[in-house]
C-alpha cells in the first residue's frame, strides 16, 4: 500500500513514533494538476499493459492478417495524419464559407457505430468489440469491465474507403449515489419533500400511494410467509414487531451469505438480461428451467432472501408511519397531514429512495468511456463524440438491446422476469480532471441546428468528492481482499451483482479499517472530478421518479441518422473550421503517420519490458508470414 501511495505522489515520512504519509499537495497551476493525475493513472495503466495477455493482445491486433481486400491490421483503421492535414489545408482554402464548408465535410463524415456481440468490422474482419478494447488501451486510466448494463460505440468515418475510427465511447449503468446530481434531479429527500410540500396535489398523493403497491408487489413473499417471519394479515396490516422479525431474518440470511457466499449461484442471472457478453463467455443455463424457475431459485438464495426481507421491512414500516400520519387515502389532504409530520416525511423519503433505485439501472446511463484517438483528437473530435453520444441512433440502440431484457435485482427479489421499458431519458458522466478545461465544457447543441424541442447540454453540476479507491493497484488489492476475509467471520464483499453499491470500495475500506488504518484519509485520492448532467427529454425528472411513462425526446428520434448528420454539421461549423486556421493544430495532425517508422498517436505503446527491451513490437515484424 506504501508502495503504491509514493507512487501516486503522496509524502511519506518515517519518525520514531511511526510512518506518517499525506496526499499530494495541490498543483499550482491546472496544467501542472493534469499532468500529476495523468501521471499517477499511468502507473496502473502501465502496470496492465505489462501483463502478458494484454500484450499479446495488442501485438495480434498489430499483425497483419490477410482479407478479401488484401492485408490488413488495426493500423488500418487509423486515419494518416499527414493525408488528413492536406486534405484540410485545401478545403480551408476555399473561396467562399459554403464552399469549405461543403470541402470540410468531405474531410470528416462522422457516423455512429454501436458495437455488437461479436460483429466483425467490415474492412479487417477483426472483432469490433477488439478494436473498441484496442483503442481504450490508449486512455490514460486501466480497462476494467463493469457489472451491470454497458453498451460501446465507435464513431467511424466513412470520409475514406477504409472508415478509420475517429473515437470510442461506452455507456454503462449510473452510479447509484451522487449527491450533487441526485439534488439537480429531484432525487434528494430534502429537495424531495420540499417540492412536495410546496406543490401538494392528488397528483403527488396518488404517486405515492401506487409507487408503494407497486414496490410491494415487486417483492417474492411466499418463504417469508411459510417460514413464519411475515403473516398475510401483516403483509396487509403491518404491525411493529412483523418488521422487527423481518429485519431479523434479514441479518441472518446476510451472515450466512457473507460466510458461504457463492458466486457461481448468481453467475447464471446474466444470461437473462440481454447482456453484451459474448455468448461463449457466458455459464451455461439449463434449457429445461424457465425464466420464472430460474429468478425463483435468484430470490432463495440467502443474498437476496436477507435483501427481500430488509426491502419488505422497509416498505411495510412505510405503511405503519402513513397510517399514523393520517395518509388513509390517496388525496391532497391526507398527503399534506402526512407531510406534516416527522412519520410522514420518513415515510416520504423511504419509497422516494426504493423508486431512485429501480429507475437508475434502467432509464439513465453514465458515459463511461468518451473521447477521440489521434488525430482527431487535435480537432477537438472529443467533443464530436460527447455530441453523438446523446443522438437518436444511441437512445434507439439502447433500446432495442434491453427490451426484452430482465431486469436482475428486480427479477431476483420478485422471483419473476421483470422487463421493464427502457426509456434512455438522462446520461452523466464525470470528466479525468477536476479544474478546467474539460472536454464536456461549453458543449451545447442549439435546438434551432439540429430541429429539437430545446438545446441539448452537457450541464456542469458540481464535483465529486475525490473519494475512491484507483489510487491502490490490483497486486494490493489482492492483498487487501485477503486481509479483509481473514479479520472477520466470512466475506463482506463477494463480488456479486445485487450485494451493493461500490463493491471494490468497500473492500478496501473494510480491510483498512481492519488493520487499524485510517480508511477515510486513505481513500481521498485527492483527485475531484467534474459531474455533468445531459438530459435527453424535457420531462426526464418525471420519467425518473416514475410519474411520466412516456419520455418527450429533446431530439427529433426519426429520420435515422438525420440528427447525427445535424450534429456532426454543427461540430464542423463550431469546433473544425476555426482549428483547420492554426498552423499548431495542423502541424500536431501531420505528426501521426501511418508511414514506417509508423509515428502514429492511435497506436498503443506498450511499457518496457523487465530486460529493457522496447514494449510494442518491431515494424518488421509485422510483416512476417
Amino acid at each position: 500500500m506504501l508502495c503504491d501511495l509514493v507512487g501516486q505522489g503522496w509524502l511519506l515520512k518515517v519518525s520514531a513514533p511511526g510512518i506518517y504519509a499525506a496526499p499530494p499537495n495541490a498543483a499550482a497551476s491546472p496544467s501542472e494538476e493534469k499532468t500529476r493525475v495523468r501521471a499517477a493513472h499511468l502507473v496502473e495503466r502501465d502496470s496492465q499493459l505489462a501483463q502478458p495477455a494484454t500484450r499479446r493482445f495488442i501485438q495480434d491486433m498489430e499483425r497483419r492478417r490477410p482479407t478479401r481486400d488484401g492485408w490488413q491490421s488495426i493500423f488500418t483503421l487509423m486515419r494518416d495524419g499527414r493525408a488528413l492535414r492536406d486534405q484540410l489545408v485545401a478545403a480551408a482554402a476555399s473561396d467562399t464559407p459554403d464552399a469549405r464548408q461543403a470541402a470540410l465535410a468531405a474531410c470528416v463524415q462522422p457516423y455512429v457505430q454501436v458495437v455488437e456481440p461479436d460483429a466483425v468490422d467490415h474492412v479487417t474482419g477483426l472483432r469490433l468489440m477488439d478494436v473498441w478494447r484496442y483503442f481504450r488501451h490508449t486512455w490514460t486510466t486501466t480497462y476494467n469491465s463493469t457489472p451491470g448494463r454497458k453498451m460501446y460505440v465507435l464513431i467511424r468515418d466513412r470520409a475514406v474507403p477504409e472508415h478509420p475510427v475517429i473515437g470510442i465511447a461506452a455507456l454503462g449503468s449510473s452510479i447509484v449515489q451522487m449527491s450533487e446530481r441526485d439534488r439537480w434531479i429531484g432525487w434528494s429527500s430534502d429537495a424531495f419533500l420540499s417540492e412536495m410540500q410546496e406543490r401538494p396535489s392528488g397528483q403527488w398523493a396518488r404517486w405515492l400511494n401506487d409507487a408503494l403497491a407497486e414496490l410491494l408487489a415487486g417483492i417474492y413473499t411466499v418463504d417469508l410467509v411459510r417460514d413464519e417471519v411475515v403473516s398475510r394479515s401483516e403483509l396487509r396490516a403491518p404491525t411493529v414487531k412483523s418488521v422487527e422479525r423481518l429485519r431479523a431474518a434479514s441479518r441472518v440470511a446476510r451472515s450466512t451469505h457473507r460466510l458461504y457466499g457463492q458466486a457461481a449461484q448468481h453467475k447464471t442471472a446474466g444470461d437473462r438480461t440481454g447482456s453484451t457478453t459474448s455468448a461463449r463467455r457466458k455459464q451455461p443455463v439449463s434449457k429445461s428451467e424457465s425464466d420464472d424457475a430460474h429468478w425463483q431459485r435468484q430470490a432463495l438464495t440467502h443474498l437476496f432472501r436477507s435483501k427481500r426481507a430488509a426491502a419488505l421491512a422497509d416498505l411495510l414500516e412505510v405503511r405503519i408511519r402513513l397510517a399514523a400520519s393520517g395518509f388513509d387515502e390517496p388525496s391532497k389532504k391526507a398527503l399534506k397531514s402526512a407531510l406534516a409530520k416527522p412519520l410522514g416525511r420518513r415515510a416520504v423519503q423511504t419509497v422516494l429512495r426504493h423508486v431512485r433505485a429501480a429507475h437508475v439501472g434502467i432509464d439513465m446511463l453514465d458515459i463511461t468511456v468518451c473521447g477521440a484517438v489521434a488525430p482527431y483528437n487535435a480537432l477537438l473530435g472529443g467533443k464530436l463524440v460527447s455530441m453523438l453520444m446523446t443522438s437518436p441512433e444511441v437512445v434507439a440502440a439502447y433500446a432495442q438491446r434491453y427490451k426484452s431484457a430482465c431486469s436482475v435485482i428486480a427479477s431476483a427479489m420478485a422471483a419473476r422476469a421483470i422487463r421493464r421499458r427502457p426509456n434512455l431519458v438522462l446520461l452523466g458522466t464525470t470528466s479525468l480532471f477536476g479544474v478546467a478545461s474539460s472536454q464536456y465544457n461549453r458543449i451545447r447543441i442549439p435546438a434551432s441546428r439540429v430541429g429539437a424541442s430545446d438545446d441539448v447540454e452537457f450541464i456542469r453540476l458540481g464535483r465529486t468528492a475525490g473519494y475512491g479507491s484507483y489510487h491502490f493497484s490490483r497486486e494490493t488489492m489482492a492483498e487487501l481482499e485477503a486481509v479483509a476475509a481473514s479479520a472477520r467471520r466470512g466475506r463482506q464483499v463477494n463480488s456479486i451483482f445485487g450485494e451493493g453499491v461500490n463493491p471494490k470500495l468497500r473492500k478496501v475500506r473494510g480491510a483498512l479499517d481492519s488493520v487499524g488504518l485510517p480508511s477515510e484519509a486513505l481513500l481521498q485520492h485527492g483527485s475531484p472530478r467534474l459531474i455533468y448532467g445531459v438530459p435527453l427529454a424535457s420531462n426526464f425528472r418525471e420519467v425518473l421518479l416514475g410519474k411520466a411513462k412516456r419520455p418527450k425526446y429533446l431530439l427529433p428520434q426519426a429520420p435515422a441518422g438525420a440528427a447525427a448528420e445535424a450534429i456532426a454539421a454543427y461540430w464542423r461549423d463550431r469546433w473544425l473550421t476555426p482549428r483547420v486556421q492554426r498552423p499548431e493544430v495542423l502541424r500536431a495532425i501531420a505528426e501521426h503517420s501511418l508511414s514506417l517508422p509508423l509515428t502514429h498517436g492511435a497506436r498503443v505503446v506498450l511499457p518496457p519490458r523487465g530486460d529493457g527491451t522496447e514494449g510494442s513490437r518491431d515494424m518488421a515484424d509485422l510483416f512476417e508470414s
